[in-house]
């Protein structure tokens, strides 16, 4: 037994989507044995674009029954049914959303008739219900509204029972293990089946073809399947528009960053937002007190006038402090990573010489703060190489980093000899250096110091 079902919204997002109005046709598979249409009033404004889509107003809804006045009859006609919807995932998930209000748990088998449609009748530009509903030459009326929708949708799932092969087709989606059932509606199941399990940066494209989505990741298609899980708002509307899935390949999680950044910064994603907003830097500086102490500090670097280093964040900041106060044998005191009144008393960092207590010349303390200094300093210009993983196991990687600034990436099959900085730069992709790349390499060289390389004159170290 099937109950095919649609529903008109107030269009706010799943989480925030009221239902407005819900049909609901009990289909044996032969014959329709019971119907329940109603208007819900969504006790919420309704916004005046989604009036316009369904004619349905504040003052349509005004006198209709609350979603827990019909919350009983919605439970009694679904039970023991499959719950079927042209992309059933956005009509079941708000219904869903509307039973946990209440307390109450829904959860019903689900067959999409999106997804059987693509299966059992291919070859169609677009499955939508209109614009599949007229290819078909079945009657839509009342586009738009619960029960004219619903019924289109009925004509057109009787139409899918009796297509040669349904039955194979129905039983291996209703498997609860298929994987296929929580692919996005419009998205063809050799799409997503192509992506590799490998490192590399995904693109999500609507049904024009334009990219709306990149990511990067380790396994491409564990982290594409989870966004097809996620369920919330921002996700479930990026899977409802996305048509097809592509890629390429990186070698490693770091080229997989950098390629990402630099593909969002091309093309400006509608649905990427994290790197379109400003990241806010922080200056490492340092500064004399009054007993002639030298300081190390940070603040935000429109605030520091000759930074000694960069950072992109306050919890970099204080890591990079306490690298310097570990490998100088600085005291943490002095170099802010506490606020005690008296000496120092940092649980990670012991080999304070005692200059916070007297027991050491701060003439010495100063020439230790002094070589950190310049040791950071030169640090920060350096000219390095980072290896990383190729593509194919018969390739490396490289990024190279020029007077401190990110220039790009390439990879190297590993038969050819490389010499010197000029062989490289034969294969090297240029690349702009940004405020996202430079944390990008940063964050890595902070935790993978070993993987970078020094070039000094022109050689590879």
């Amino acid at each position: 037994m099937y109950t095919i079902i649609d529903i008109e919204t107030t269009g706010n997002g799943i989480k925030g989507n009221r239902i407005t109005e819900i049909a609901i046709f009990k289909y044996d598979g032969f014959e329709v044995v019971e119907e329940f249409t109603s208007l819900v009033n969504p006790e919420c404004e309704i916004p005046y674009f989604i009036t316009g889509l369904t004619g349905i107003d504040n003052e349509t809804v005004r006198d209709a029954p609350k979603w827990h006045e019909i919350a009983a009859k919605v439970l009694e006609i679904t039970a023991d049914t499959i719950f079927v919807a042209h992309s059933v995932n956005f009509d079941y998930n708000v219904i869903k959303n509307e039973f946990k209000s209440l307390g109450l748990d829904f959860r019903r088998k689900k067959l999409c008739t999106v997804r059987l449609s693509r299966r059992l009748i291919p070859g169609y530009r677009s499955y939508s219900l209109g614009k599949l509903c007229s290819a078909l030459e079945i009657p839509l009326t009342d586009r738009h509204r619960a029960r004219g929708d619903a019924h289109a949708t009925v004509l057109l799932f009787r139409k899918l029972l009796g297509t040669e092969g349904a039955e194979q087709v129905f039983k291996t989606f209703l498997n609860a293990r298929y994987q296929e059932a929580t692919l996005p509606p419009s998205l063809p199941r050799e799409a997503f089946e192509k992506l590799p399990s490998k490192p590399g940066v995904y693109y999500f494209k609507n049904a024009e073809g334009k990219i709306i989505y990149i990511g990067k990741a380790i396994n491409i298609k564990k982290r594409v399947l989870g966004h097809f899980y996620d369920k919330a708002t921002k996700e479930v509307r990026l899977c409802r528009e996305t048509a097809d899935i592509d890629f390429v390949l990186s070698g490693s999680e770091l080229l997989a960053l950098l390629m990402e950044s630099a593909e969002i910064k091309h093309h400006f994603p509608i649905f990427n937002s994290a790197q379109k907003r400003t990241v806010q830097q922080y200056g490492i500086f340092s500064y004399e007190d009054r007993a002639g102490i030298v300081h190390l500090a940070f603040n935000k670097l429109k605030m520091v006038s000759r930074p000694i280093a960069i950072c992109y964040n306050p919890t970099d900041s204080r890591a990079y402090l306490e690298k310097i106060c570990r490998d100088f044998k600085l005291c943490p005191k002095f170099c802010h990573l506490q606020e005690s009144p008296g000496s120092c008393s940092h649980f990670r960092i012991t080999e304070c010489h005692g200059v916070c207590r007297g027991e050491e010349d701060i003439a010495i303390y100063n020439d230790r703060v002094q070589a950190a200094i310049e040791n950071s300093l030169a640090e920060r210009d350096q000219d390095l190489l980072i290896r990383e993983k190729g593509r194919t196991p018969e390739e490396d990687a490289f990024v190279m980093i020029k007077n401190g600034r990110y220039c790009g990436y390439g990879f190297i099959e590993k038969k050819i000899q490389i010499q010197s900085e000029g062989d490289l730069e034969a294969y090297l992709m240029p690349q702009k250096n940004t405020l996202e790349t430079q944390r990008i390499v940063k964050s890595y060289l902070d935790r993978n110091e070993h993987r970078a390389s020094v070039l000094e004159g022109g050689t590879i170290d």
